[in-house]
């Protein structure tokens, strides 16, 4: 069996190592010259985890287990998560480069099948095949696989009355810097997402001596700092609480990263004939849940099981098609709402909301947000019948 796997970021790079360990024939078509990647740093949870386990990889790296939580941008706790249930699921996540975790999944992808600096123009189903349409020709396959982010060629051609993505209200600045001298070894004050008037700002560890920062804010969209990003930041946060500021001092303008946040409406399937969509291509959210590349990762577990354990190809692709769109579309809606409320610009609404918070024992807090986590690749799957790729 071929597998035309088109995008070779996170989701498709995920799809493409599963399908190569299940015996498949399989390309990747990615723009960029040598498969790099742009972006700073991604969270993993436990779900995230078994999605790896699904498709053969392994990725290392320190897990969060320090206190941490909410904080208002004064520095109060909104809620504190630092003992108990609540480290029992931020011990098990990772905030990890997402240069690393794309290195970890091409190891598991022949060099042979990837294909550099090629830019898909068009998809096209026939009958029992698909084709895709590149740069310099097309190839035919059994399987396409749409991971070719937001604004996916392969939605375009098969999905043209799909709406296109929408800005989701807010601008993102990301940024990875060396932990700066004095900032708490792994402490609360790392680990941390504190909120504003009409804006976040959150760190995490990213290993032993490096911290990942991120803020988001309520902006028209397309714009950009008049004298340069880490001064908008500054600008926008400088009068946050400590470590804040320091972090920002700590930092250069060439780690600043800004983009435009967009989210998908909701498609009617993720499927068309002998193609799937897959991650940013089929569900793009916003970022506040940390699950945008989780799901993914979970998108492409299921795909591999799915066409590894069902009868026919085409049944697989309907169950893919069941089990992933419900899940998917529920999280990006959650994560939307999450971004409504940690983005609040009325004082009195902000002061309500934290003390409503503040009142939740942590353990619920942490269990509400823990329910995806207890995903598994095989959920929804009848996985006893198993179909060789030949």
């Amino acid at each position: 069996m071929k597998a035309v796997i088109a995008g070779g970021g996170i989701g498709g790079l995920a799809v493409a190592a599963g399908l190569c360990r299940r015996g498949w024939d399989v390309a990747v078509l990615e723009q960029t010259q040598e498969f790099s990647v742009v972006g700073s740093a991604i969270s993993l949870w436990p779900n995230a985890f078994r999605a790896l386990d699904a498709v053969g990889v392994e990725l290392g790296g320190d897990r969060l287990g320090a206190a941490g939580g909410l904080r208002d941008w004064r520095g109060g706790w909104i809620v504190r998560m630092d003992e108990g249930p609540a480290l029992t699921h931020t011990a098990a996540a990772v905030v990890a480069h997402r240069h690393d975790l794309r290195t970890a999944l091409l190891a598991h992808v022949p060099v042979a099948s990837r294909m550099a600096g090629v830019r898909v123009t068009g998809v096209r189903s026939e009958g029992e095949r698909a084709v895709v349409e590149y740069d310099g020709g097309e190839l035919s396959a059994d399987l396409v696989v749409g991971a070719d982010g937001v604004h996916s060629a392969t939605r375009r051609a098969l999905w043209p009355l799909a709406a296109p993505p929408e800005y989701a209200g807010h601008t993102a600045w990301r940024l990875i810097i060396d932990r700066p001298v004095g900032l708490a070894d792994a402490g609360s004050t790392i680990w941390a997402e504190t909120w504003g008037p009409n804006a976040v700002f959150g760190m995490f560890p990213v290993g032993a001596d490096r911290v990942y920062c991120y803020g988001t804010g309520a902006v028209p969209p397309g714009l950009h700092g008049p004298d340069g990003e880490l001064a908008e930041l500054k600008r926008r946060f400088g009068d946050w609480c400590q470590p804040i500021p320091a972090v920002l001092d700590a930092a250069t303008e060439e780690q600043v990263l800004r983009h435009d946040i967009h989210v998908l409406p909701p498609l009617d399937t993720y499927v068309h004939g002998r193609v799937a969509l897959l991650g940013d291509a089929a569900h793009a959210m916003a970022p506040y849940l940390g699950q945008g590349g989780c799901q993914a990762l979970e998108d492409a577990a299921t795909l591999c099981v799915a066409v590894e354990t069902q009868p026919d190809l085409a049944t697989a692709l309907r169950r893919y098609d069941e089990l992933r769109r419900p899940r998917t579309q529920a999280m990006a809606r959650k994560s939307l709402t999450s971004g409504k409320v940690g983005h609040l610009s009325w004082a009195p609404a902000r002061v309500l909301r934290n003390a409503v918070l503040r009142a939740v024992p942590s353990s619920l807090f942490v269990r509400s947000l823990a329910r995806p986590f207890t995903w598994r690749p095989e959920d929804g799957l009848d996985i006893t019948p198993i179909r060789p790729a030949v």
